[in-house]
């Protein structure tokens, strides 16, 4: 099933999916420039440090 949705709460960022479902959870990091970048229906980019 494709990403509906991506948003970011404090150091994790929530993944759902077209029926806005949890689909599951990864940590956004806590730097300056770390967190959810974007996301399409098949890809979520999370930064951490310098790695996307």
């Amino acid at each position: 099933m494709a990403i509906g949705n991506a948003v970011q709460r404090g150091t994790v960022v929530y993944i759902y999916n077209e029926d806005n479902k949890l689909n599951g959870s990864v940590p956004a990091g806590n730097g300056p420039n770390d967190g959810l970048k974007g996301y399409t229906p098949s890809r979520v980019s999370v930064q951490r440090g310098s790695l996307v």
